[in-house]
């Protein structure tokens, strides 16, 4: 991910919400918002199993899911977390990932570089727009709450950047 040329979002939603899905279904489900923005902004998008949004230019983004029990074993929580390519450099992409020839052949492809098309290119849109038109779209959908982030959280957030996200046990990790 490289600042500046990625779209990154996260829901965080009640695992009642995605109850009675398919592991597989949940994450269309949770991204069905999102292929209507870019239909907004002219783009043919749809859901690739298990986890890629793709068009005809190529994939464009991907999904991870975290599932997390409640306290006590109480309702859970499902985090939904997408990665976006706004623009790449595909050189470095391919420089930082193992992508194994198994990967490239599920999707019918003979090159990782050709797998990825930016949305920069798709829309001729600045980052910036593509994000605000994202935002519109999800709102209209579903309503939104602007929220700020409190004096407490931005504190613990920069303890865990110190103590934890730049130590190189953890920017070195390969799972």
């Amino acid at each position: 991910m490289e600042p500046g040329n990625t779209i990154t979002y996260s829901l965080s939603v009640p695992e009642a919400l995605v109850q009675g899905l398919s592991f597989q279904d949940s994450y269309a489900y949770l991204d069905d918002w999102v292929l209507g923005a870019l239909g907004d902004m002219g783009i043919r998008a749809w859901y690739q199993p298990l986890n890629d949004i793709a068009t005809d230019q190529g994939k464009i983004a991907g999904a991870a899911q975290k599932r997390v029990v409640g306290p006590g074993g109480g309702p859970g929580a499902v985090l939904h977390h997408v990665t976006m390519s706004y623009d790449i450099d595909a050189d470095k992409m391919l420089e930082v990932l193992r992508i194994g020839r198994e990967k490239l052949s599920d999707k019918g492809i003979r090159s990782a570089k050709k797998r990825v098309d930016p949305l920069r290119r798709q829309t001729g849109l600045p980052r910036e727009a593509v994000i605000e038109r994202m935002i519109a779209s999800f709102g209209a959908r579903y309503g939104l709450t602007r929220g700020k982030v409190t004096d407490e959280e931005l504190a613990r957030a920069r303890e865990l950047a110190d103590t934890k996200f730049s130590a190189p046990a953890w920017t070195a990790r390969v799972p």
